[in-house]
């Protein structure tokens, strides 16, 4: 059986934590900041955990 490909999208948007949790970062980040404060602009700077429900989809895309 040929080796499963990682999927290149998900290997770009999603990284492993030394613990095995996927880390992700959050949206409406990218572009249109002069309308956001700056506080919502600071919390959406740090990375979040996936959660547990989309962890299973996830590590099917990274075939691990």
């Amino acid at each position: 059986m040929p080796k499963l490909k990682t999927n290149s999208g998900a290997k770009k948007r999603f990284t492993l934590t030394g613990t095995g949790k996927i880390k992700r970062r959050h949206a409406y980040h990218s572009h249109i900041l002069t309308k956001k404060t700056k506080k919502q602009k600071r919390n959406l700077d740090h990375f979040a955990i996936l959660n547990k429900r989309d962890e299973v989809r996830v590590k099917e895309l990274l075939v691990l």
